[in-house]
């Protein structure tokens, strides 16, 4: 099992202890809180995410090279539910390798549940994040 593999693993799990979707809504905010600062000078048209109601930004950077080259994603958002939807993914696929990204399918959606409780227009924008880090993980898997 990959690093991202475990690393969803580990979040059905521990959601699997909310009992209800208000909790597990709280813990999505509070995942968010915990973002590390956004630098504001990385908050542009070339790392704004289309496809969002609220604004995001994903800047990625490329570290080490070769069989160690892994991908760190800076992510921000000015709404809370959708920062701590950053946060759940970052929390799967930041640092990773780009083979590894392109090789770990989202099933966390369908396992958390958020395929279903999320609005269409939130669901929209997470798909829109994904979009953006498979899509750099790709540039990179090919290089």
């Amino acid at each position: 099992m990959s690093e991202a593999q475990q690393a969803q693993a580990e979040l059905v799990e521990e959601f699997s202890f909310f009992d209800n979707w208000m909790d597990r809504y709280q813990y999505i905010i509070d995942m968010g809180k915990a973002l590390p600062v956004y630098p504001e000078e990385l908050k542009g048209p070339h790392t704004k995410i289309d496809g969002c109601q609220s604004n995001v930004w994903i800047h990625p950077e490329v570290k080490g090279e070769g069989s160690e080259q892994r991908l760190h994603f800076q992510a921000t958002s000015d709404a809370a539910i959708v920062a701590g939807l950053i946060a759940v993914v970052m929390r799967i696929y930041n640092d990773r390798t780009p083979q590894e990204i392109v090789a770990t399918q989202p099933t966390f959606l369908a396992e958390l549940g958020l395929d279903k409780h999320l609005s269409p227009t939130r669901s929209n924008g997470l798909h829109a994040m994904l979009k953006r880090i498979y899509g750099v993980a790709e540039l990179h898997a090919k290089a």
